[in-house]
């Protein structure tokens, strides 16, 4: 499972053209493998969400992507942060993942969520629908995947998807680990405690043992072993040798996107920033409140593959 893991989020590098993007890409997993993370991350959009850039902002598709990186890398397992259920039938998805964990020499973990962004669904035409509908189809999509990636031949006429003895043939090397990102009480969570194997939530620090008490009174309720789940959370970071350095870079990221300065300020008050020992403490709180590991983004700063290896290093020695 995750202890610490690496998720690119973002394709726009300063002094970096369309064609050396995927070089950039390759340059910074090479750098989280050899520094201490065990997972590289991509994310699954197509469009480049909002506080990161703007729609038009380069993004690549995420599994042709992984894909890829498994021939540049050896250890790190391959995932997306998260897969949005709604962009791909559920069975090609089983077949998607098989195949990652085919040519990454079973490295895949099948990380997956509901779907959020409706500008992308819009746009490329893909049903939004309502959001109790969207996790509806999370949860049917889970009955399909699982059983298929256990060499299963699951039939389902649900409301949303309909399957009739699905092959998946070759297996999966191993058991595909399987993550689902979000923190909803109700809903994600009790899902995490009836079919994954992880959970990545997305909230406060403040909020982590709430989320936690929820998802052991899942287990409970559900009669599942709260000690085979890990919980993870993503972390969005900046770090520099020194904290100057680390805001000197966010300012720089801010001019390279034209935002104003009053960003900065703005990104300074969401993110876990600074240099190293201001990061590690910060990192520590959060494993204090509960975690088993963090996931962590370098948006300003992530394609200087040497601040990849810090934030390695850095994290490393502070999760212990």
């Amino acid at each position: 499972m995750t202890r610490l893991g690496y998720q690119i989020p973002n394709f726009d590098y300063p002094g970096v053209a369309p064609s050396g993007i995927f070089d950039a890409v390759v340059a910074q997993a090479k750098a989280a493998e050899a520094s201490g993370f065990d997972r590289v991350f991509v994310m699954d959009h197509f469009y480049q969400l909002p506080g990161i850039g703007d729609p038009d902002a380069n993004m690549f598709e995420c599994y042709t992507l992984l894909a890829a990186l498994a021939q540049h890398t050896q250890k790190v397992r391959l995932s997306a942060l998260v897969t949005g259920n709604t962009y791909r039938n559920p069975a090609v998805l089983a077949k998607t993942i098989t195949a990652l964990d085919h040519v990454s020499h079973g490295r895949a973990t099948l990380g997956i969520g509901s779907g959020w962004f409706e500008l992308e669904h819009d746009s490329f035409g893909i049903p939004f629908n309502t959001f109790s509908e969207r996790f509806e189809k999370l949860e049917e999509a889970l009955n399909i995947i699982l059983p298929m990636l256990r060499g299963e031949r699951p039939s389902l006429d649900g409301k949303h998807y309909t399957v009739s003895d699905a092959i998946n043939e070759p297996l999966p090397l191993s058991k595909i680990p399987m993550m689902i990102g979000g923190s909803g009480e109700k809903k994600t969570l009790r899902m995490v405690a009836q079919y994954a194997d992880e959970s990545n939530l997305t909230c406060s620090v403040e909020e982590i043992p709430r989320k936690l008490e929820a998802l052991d009174a899942h287990c409970e309720r559900l009669g599942r072993d709260r000690s085979e789940i890990k919980v993870t959370k993503l972390v969005m970071m900046a770090i520099g040798e020194t904290h100057d350095q680390c805001v000197a870079d966010l300012k720089a990221f801010a001019e390279f996107k034209g935002w104003p300065e009053s960003v900065v300020d703005m990104m300074t008050g969401m993110l876990t920033y600074g240099g190293p020992d201001e990061v590690a403490e910060q990192v520590r709180e959060m494993i204090d409140a509960g975690l088993d590991g963090v996931t962590v983004n370098l948006v300003s700063n992530g394609h200087n593959p040497e601040m990849v290896e810090l934030a390695g290093r850095t994290l490393d020695a502070a999760i212990g």
